[in-house]
């Protein structure tokens, strides 16, 4: 029988969402601003009326949560499902709604004809205003169901946001922002490389003209997965339009037996009418409550040293001592040992697999650099690479069969490796233990970098099937066997760079790799796109060689630390080859990311508008007392002497004693309003409205701002 409930309404600090429940099965009538006790479904319901147009339907099919063939729906389907019946024209009636208080609902939908039930879960987070929400099929035929597609709940959308941001890439340049204007029918975006992918990161904003960084409604997206995705957002004919984001599965991928079930990964929503920035701060509190453990939440992000552009494969333990040195003399807190540790490994040509430790390399095992690396008052930290495997490898020779592959087809080369088959659990139960192995040996080993460098292009398993649905649970389970063993150890997500970031192996993890680009201004972007759903001290953020590896680009040290500065700050290079000047600038950098890392990795993140010359943007406390912000210019300005830099989410009526407190040397042409305004005070009404001039500073240039508020 349906409910006689006609309206479910969720509410969170800042927002509202209404679900109609009086059509066959629920769709959203609103979600948006906080509505008054006054304002009722009924009226919004009213003001909604549509009439029949010429040459249309009567009553037009609704964009209900799982919009359906099977109700006339002729945009993308929320389900696509199909069995040797009447399963691909799902229709169905909602038949209960299980809703507990303010935040949180069930709707119960049941096709009684095709045995097919549909259970949509919606959470409005109250104190970060973040949507949660997901969709679950069940098969409750006597025959094998095939779901095609299971997309996480349509949010249907206004009509006044008329715009689409993406974020897009390449390897080393990863999560760049493109907007552009929604369309009559698709924009979609899909990804088949079996991961999250560099190209198409799995979220994107609707916003309008009107919205900007600080002001403006928008509403953000994420479907939490870490496979393959596809997003939607349409506008339809007759003007309403939508947003829709699922797993993609492969033909095939996922087939129910009878009682089974599919649920789609969680999609991840907010809606904000502070801009931009005010939507991110959404997901970063989200991110904080509700991904990271408390136990992380508690301790300070440590300062990295990874030994990669360092020294690469061409590993000895006297040389790794006399790095550890000099790191921790710098002020690094964590060593992480990258890649070439393991048996056979003298390059990406071999050893993948074969997780034990080379006693060529290390004759008494990695007891001496470990002691050595705490003695030194720093953690220790080991890469692996479990998923991933060489055919040059012992493992390799004795299981040629555990990869993933398609028959009759030639694997493509891809960086020498190949991808192990985690649907086989004989191949999870090894690599659990060579990694427990590992961990049990070197209880003080802390952290692992866990990496994944290729794209899975070939993904059938042992039966022949598509893989990666089951790939990405396998993937999950073991991260989370691992850490409920080895408590104490902390797992960064690195593919590549920024190929596997995302929240659902956020949601098993502690840390991720944001690029394998170190080059400051291609990380002032990367970063600036990846902030958008992710706070900074899950960003890890190195400074590079004094050559950038993969560019060929040579920034200042100055400018190199300002941006490490905000996110989960280490060091990435062969720390012998700097200068004096530079082990200075570097011992400053880290001193005073240590003194300001609560506010960096609990702020609110303030991003400025982009002006095409210089990226920009601030962090400041709960209490608006404290506050750090940053000037990046990137290329020369247009004029003489550049713009004004105006603060932005100061208190008006505080007081703040302004600061510059990066670099600790400045380069300037002339005298410049830098020595006339430094520990000088001035009301944020000033700062915000006023602001402050900016100096003529080369291109390729940073300063950093600290501003404390102080009784006027």
């Amino acid at each position: 029988m349906k409910p006689s409930q006609h309206y479910v309404q969720l509410n969170s600090t800042n927002s509202s969402l209404i679900v109609d429940c009086q059509n066959r099965t629920p769709a959203i009538l609103y979600w948006g601003k906080l509505l008054s006790e006054q304002t009722s479904a009924q009226m919004l319901s009213l003001l909604s009326t549509r009439q029949e147009a010429k040459c249309s339907l009567v009553v037009e099919a609704p964009i209900s949560l799982s919009p359906l063939l099977g109700q006339g729906f002729t945009g993308a389907p929320g389900l696509e499902l199909n069995n040797h019946d009447y399963g691909w024209s799902v229709g169905g009636d909602l038949v209960n709604i299980i809703q507990p208080d303010e935040q949180n609902v069930c709707f119960e939908s049941i096709d009684e004809l095709r045995h097919i039930k549909v259970v949509h879960t919606l959470s409005l987070h109250k104190d970060t205003d973040v949507l949660t929400a997901s969709t679950k099929v069940v098969n409750l035929s006597e025959q094998s169901l095939a779901v095609n597609w299971c997309a996480a709940p349509t949010i249907t959308l206004p009509d006044q946001m008329n715009k689409i941001m993406s974020f897009e890439g390449r390897w080393s340049n990863e999560f760049q922002c493109h907007s552009l204007d929604l369309f009559l029918g698709s924009f979609v975006r899909e990804n088949r490389k079996g991961k999250t992918s560099h190209d198409n990161f799995p979220g994107m904003v609707m916003h309008n003209n009107f919205t900007h960084e600080q002001a403006g409604e928008c509403y953000g997206f994420h479907i939490g997965w870490s496979g393959n995705h596809k997003m939607r957002a349409e506008l339809l004919p007759e003007g309403r339009s939508y947003v829709q984001l699922g797993e993609l599965l492969m033909p095939g991928e996922v087939e129910l037996a009878p009682n089974e079930s599919y649920e789609s990964p969680i999609l991840y929503a907010a809606y904000s009418d502070k801009g931009f920035s005010g939507l991110s701060h959404c997901f970063h509190q989200f991110v904080r409550r509700e991904l990271l453990s408390e136990k992380l939440s508690q301790k300070p992000r440590p300062i990295h040293y990874n030994t990669w552009e360092g020294i690469y494969f061409d590993h000895d333990v006297d040389t790794l001592k006399s790095l550890a040195n000099k790191v921790a003399g710098l002020g690094a807190e964590r060593f992480v040992l990258d890649d070439g540790w393991f048996k056979g490994r003298r390059g990406d040509f071999a050893g993948l697999g074969d997780w034990v430790v080379d006693k060529e390399i290390y004759p008494d095992g990695l007891s001496p650099i470990i002691d050595h690396v705490n003695q030194q008052g720093m953690e220790f930290g080991l890469w692996f690479e479990p998923e991933m495997v060489n055919p040059d490898s012992d493992l390799y020779r004795a299981h040629p069969d555990w990869v993933l592959a398609t028959i009759g087809n030639e694997q493509l080369n891809f960086r020498n490796q190949l991808v192990l088959d985690l649907t086989r659990t004989e191949v999870v139960e090894y690599l659990f233990h060579a990694i427990d192995d590992i961990l049990t040996e070197y209880p003080k080993i802390v952290y692992i970098k866990w990496d994944m460098n290729r794209d899975i292009n070939h993904a059938g398993n042992a039966l022949g099937k598509p893989a990666i649905h089951q790939q990405t649970k396998a993937l999950y389970q073991l991260i989370d066997r691992i850490k409920n063993k080895h408590a104490h150890v902390e797992i960064e997500s690195c593919s590549s760079g920024g190929a596997r970031v995302d929240y659902g192996v956020l949601a098993h993890t502690d840390r991720v790799w944001t690029s394998d680009s170190n080059d400051a201004l291609d990380r002032l972007s990367i970063q600036r796109g990846c902030s958008f759903f992710f706070p900074s001290e899950v960003m890890g953020a190195h400074i590079g060689p004094r050559e950038c590896h993969i560019t060929g680009r040579i920034v200042s040290m100055e400018m190199r630390a300002a941006v490490a500065f905000f996110g989960h700050m280490g060091l990435e290079m062969d720390p012998r080859e700097l200068t004096e000047l530079e082990c200075e600038q570097l011992t400053a950098i880290i001193a005073l990311h240590k003194k300001h890392r609560q506010l960096i990795h609990s702020g609110k993140l303030l991003r400025l508008n982009n002006d095409g010359d210089s990226i920009n943007f601030g962090l400041i406390n709960e209490a608006k007392s404290q506050a750090l912000f940053a000037y990046n210019s990137v290329k020369e300005t247009k004029r003489t002497t550049p713009p004004k830099y105006r603060f932005v989410g100061l208190d008006a009526e505080k007081t703040y004693q302004l600061s510059l407190v990066w670099p600790t040397q400045l380069k300037e042409y002339s005298p410049s309003v830098l020595s006339i305004i430094d520990q000088q005070k001035f009301t944020g009404a000033a700062l915000m409205q006023m602001g402050k001039q900016l100096p003529v500073l080369f291109p390729q240039s940073s300063l950093i701002f600290e501003l404390n508020a102080v009784s006027s």
